[in-house]
């Protein structure tokens, strides 16, 4: 069995290839997100991406924020062998928008922003709203792990070298 630092070391990158394909789903293959999500009305990139690329004796990182800011840059990024290490991702199911930002290392999820909820009129509506609120939490968190687990299953197989890279790196340049 591996030790856990050991563990961590070893497979830290699988985050940052995560949100990397992530972004390649949103832009290239929506039917990934749907596959996923059935109630999915939109899942886009959000006002922040900051990307990442280890070199043997130095590190680089690239930040890329703003509501309209391009992400030209953060293509050039990904072309010269960066991944991508966070995203701020926006999430819309039928008439309700979640906005959260998702770091590739950890797999944190930070800065939540979930749809409003009816705050409660009297005491005994106070279980309830609890309730709504823990439900909307836990929507994000299901997808979340719906998309990882198709991306595991993706990566692990022989179509991640043989069909997907290849898509990819013709992405890349594309945009």
């Amino acid at each position: 069995m591996l030790d856990v630092a050991v563990a961590y070391n070893r497979f830290k990158f699988l985050g940052d290839e995560f949100l990397t394909w992530l972004w390649f789903v949103i832009e290239q293959d929506t039917s990934v997100l749907r596959n996923t999500d059935p109630d999915l009305s939109s899942f886009e990139i959000g006002n922040r991406i900051v990307l990442e690329k280890k070199h043997e004796k130095s590190f680089e990182r690239i930040t890329i924020t703003g509501e309209d800011a391009g992400l030209e840059e953060a293509k050039v990024a990904l072309k010269n062998g960066a991944l991508v290490a966070e995203l701020n991702l926006v999430y819309r199911s039928a008439q309700q928008k979640w906005q959260f930002t998702l770091k590739g290392e950890s797999l944190n999820l930070s800065s939540l922003k979930t749809p409003k909820t009816v705050p409660p009129e009297n005491p005994d509506d106070v279980e309830g709203s609890v309730l709504d609120k823990i439900f909307l939490y836990d929507k994000i968190l299901q997808l979340l792990e719906k998309l990882y687990k198709t991306f595991i299953k993706l990566r692990t197989s022989n179509d991640w070298q043989s069909r997907i890279v290849p898509l990819i790196k013709k992405w890349i340049p594309s945009s």
